[in-house]
């Protein structure tokens, strides 16, 4: 069957500017990205459908490469951060576009060999991997009446719910229940979203429980025992200085977590890693069997070829950066820095890659990871400046945009490795080419990686960024929040001048020592399993999120008991369809947003107006559709 096409590369690059454009506004303004592959694969299912003629493997390797390129959306996350620090007054077409492109392939060469091992590991659900495999296949017109019934209707509520809610804004998106005592707050939150729900449900029970257990660990204990060593700002409620913690304290506790418990999991699977590359590597004898399609991977010359260009690529902007300082810095820094994109770029690649594939794309705290790439970046170079480099005050100012500059380049690649697993798990299940899902992740880097500059400098002409240096025509109001890049340079500087509390990260390292042991010994018993990440997840995500996440897998897990797994596939289908509604609908939303300059441009409510009518409205609303999954369930698996 068809599968890698021209016109596949097209429609897959047209639908790159909407994902990209959409995601990397909303990610300026709020910090938020929406997930692109299930509604790539939507998009690309119509377009293909209205041509005529197209195939379940060309319409996988539309909505992989267009999804690949919406993904790469996250290097907003550290460009404008060089915007804010001075070191830019735009963001130069060539410098940015390769840099990105770049970063973004050796996230693509990364996940070559962690798919044959990921992608066969049982504990890895790959919940939208799997949602948009069943998109594919009911498309195909391969899936029974009953379940693409079951994906239409998730589809059509989880829709209707998302557009009453963050369109009309007439439905809360969660409700928060706060207790206070004293200077401490104690806190239950739960989100109302349908595709988190779904998301859930496809995660199981041991990922969902780690995630509840680490926010209440994070709400109901760490932060209350803080409010009574953490200096209290006088006169800011309860309420408020325990989220003021939480973000400036306790989701450090997560980071920290995260980084040993992915550190612990690249180790673990070091062997099946070795074994993976040597396969790829080692070319077959003549005489020897030859791989099957759905297991061939791009050839090894194809991939040194492909990592070389990448490599002299990325060292020559890193020189051509650096060219200020100096030639015998310049050097240096490229090499440096060169260094910890391939090595950083591994291990984030691998910590990314884990961590969707046990709570989905959009779940995963990629930017979490980004954090930790930066604090390693910048200890190498604070490493330098002690042996004399780049000293003074001109050298700090250097090191830290170089940092800034490099990280992007491992975001990049850390937002593919993030996204690309799970595309890969969709063509594992749709029975696609490997090495032609391989190229079409490339072709999207290049695609995506072509339109980020020009969105970036629209809106940064348009609107500012909060922290920059304003220009003619900006209006401070209107300046997009861009919390990420604020994050990160403050991290990154704070380091350099040594004003960083390392303190949660060292508290969050042995939380994760203690939580490996653990597992560890769930494991031997027989008694189950908590997984360490989901339990850093838990902590590092709003509690809203990681709350709707463990309902989504309790449900799973009381009906599968109720109808002893009769109604198991029925429920992947609703869930499925929870998870593309919502996320079309967020697409639609954000690109109305981008082009009206405002979070809401629907709401039927006035600015400032809610509280507890929409909130228990959206409360009841979750609760129905709740009950509604159940009953789907129970009555498919009847007899």
């Amino acid at each position: 069957m068809k599968e890698l096409t021209w016109r596949g590369v097209v429609i897959g690059a047209l639908i790159t500017v909407v994902f990209t454009a959409s995601n990397v506004y909303l990610g300026l303004r709020v910090g938020l990205t929406v997930a692109t592959s299930i509604p790539a694969a939507v998009i690309s299912m119509a377009v293909l459908r209205a041509l005529g003629g197209g195939t379940i493997l060309e319409n996988n390797l539309v909505q992989t490469q267009a999804s690949a390129a919406g993904t790469l959306s996250c290097v907003f996350a550290s460009l404008p951060a060089l915007v804010m620090a001075g070191f830019w007054q735009r963001f130069p077409f060539l410098q940015t576009a390769v840099l990105t492109a770049a970063g973004g392939m050796t996230g693509v060469l990364f996940t070559i060999p962690l798919r044959r091992v990921m992608l066969a590991d049982p504990t890895l659900p790959f919940p939208e991997g799997v949602a948009a495999a069943e998109i594919l296949r009911a498309g195909n017109h391969g899936e029974s009446p009953g379940g693409l019934r079951a994906l239409v209707q998730g589809g059509i509520l989880a829709s209707c719910l998302t557009f009453a809610s963050a369109g009309l804004r007439l439905l809360g998106d969660g409700v928060t229940a706060s207790l206070t005592c004293g200077l401490s707050a104690f806190r239950f939150s739960l989100g109302f979203s349908p595709a988190l729900l779904g998301a859930g449900y496809l995660v199981g029970l041991e990922g969902g429980l780690a995630m509840l257990l680490g926010a209440l660990l994070t709400w109901e204990i760490a932060i209350p025992v803080m409010a009574h060593i953490v200096p209290h700002p006088p006169g800011l409620p309860a309420g408020d200085f325990a989220t003021q913690i939480w973000k400036d304290k306790a989701r450090f506790i997560g980071v920290g977590l995260i980084g040993v418990a992915a550190i612990w999991t690249v180790l673990r699977m070091g062997r099946p890693l070795l074994g993976s590359l040597r396969a790829l590597l080692v070319r077959l004898p003549a005489t020897a069997a030859r791989p099957a399609r759905t297991d061939t991977d791009l050839s090894p010359r194809a991939m040194l070829g492909i990592a070389a260009l990448v490599v002299v690529t990325i060292g020559g902007l890193f020189m051509a950066f650096s060219a200020p300082a100096g030639a015998a810095s310049a050097l240096v820094a490229a090499l440096a820095g060169l260094a910890c994109c391939l090595g950083l770029g591994l291990f984030v690649a691998a910590a990314c890659g884990y961590m969707a594939g046990l709570v989905g794309s959009s779940s995963s705290p990629l930017s979490g990871v980004i954090i930790l790439a930066a604090m390693c970046l910048a200890c190498v170079f604070v490493a330098l400046r002690a042996v004399g480099l780049f000293a003074g005050a001109e050298g700090l100012h250097f090191t830290i945009g170089f940092c800034l500059y490099a990280l992007t380049a491992i975001t990049a690649s850390a937002a593919i490795a993030n996204d690309n697993l799970q595309d890969l798990k969709t063509g594992r299940m749709v029975q696609a080419t490997p090495w032609r899902q391989e190229i079409a992740l490339l072709i999207g880097c290049v695609s995506g990686a072509a339109v980020i500059p020009p969105v970036l400098n629209v809106l940064y002409q348009t609107y500012g960024f909060v922290g920059a240096m304003p220009h003619a025509g900006m209006d401070p109001a209107q300046a997009l929040a861009a919390p990420q890049p604020a994050l990160l340079l403050m991290i990154t500087s704070g380091i350099f001048l040594h004003q960083l509390d390392w303190s949660m990260l060292g508290l969050g390292v042995a939380a994760g020592c203690g939580l490996i042991a653990l597992d560890a010994a769930l494991r031997r018993s027989g008694r189950g399993a908590l997984p360490p990440l989901a339990v850093g997840i838990g902590i590092y995500l709003p509690m809203s999120i990681s709350m709707t996440l463990a309902v989504g897998a309790l449900l799973g897990h009381a009906m599968a008991r109720l109808t002893k797994g009769a109604g198991r596939h029925q429920g992947t289908m609703v869930a499925s369809g929870l998870i593309v509604g919502e996320s079309l609908t967020g697409v639609v939303l954000a690109c109305l947003s981008a082009a009206s300059g405002r979070d809401a441009p629907l709401s039927l409510l006035p600015a400032g107006m809610g509280g507890t009518l929409p909130e228990l409205a959206g409360l009841a609303a979750f609760c129905a559709l709740c009950l509604w999954f159940a009953r789907t369930q129970r009555g498919n698996a009847a007899p």
